[in-house]
């Protein structure tokens, strides 16, 4: 017998609790410029409980070929790779309509 999700009483292969809440989230994609004129992508509005911010962040550092780090549930990207961040989240399972790029 399959397991049963217990938010929402589906299988957990048709389990859609996951899906639910990525489309809830609005994430804010902006960037910023720090010290010397350095800039900063700075990812916030993802809920820590869905997903694991750690393992997103790990993933853009090496898809932007970048340093970085995940810190009070934002995720700080040297230099600006607005456009990368975007199509990763896209392609992670977020709504385009639930990403705003400044």
């Amino acid at each position: 017998m399959a397991e049963i999700c217990t938010v929402c009483g589906l299988p957990k292969d048709l389990c859609v609790c996951g899906t639910i809440s990525m489309e809830q989230q609005l994430i804010k994609v902006r960037l910023e410029t720090r010290k010397w004129g350095k800039s900063l992508t700075v990812i916030e509005g993802i809920d820590t409980k869905s997903v694991d911010l750690g393992k997103i962040a790990t993933k853009l550092k090496s898809l932007c070929a970048c340093g970085g780090s995940a810190k009070d549930n934002k995720i700080l990207l040297q230099g600006d790779h607005r456009d990368k961040v975007k199509q990763f989240l896209i392609n992670f399972g977020f709504p385009i309509s639930s990403i705003e790029v400044r």
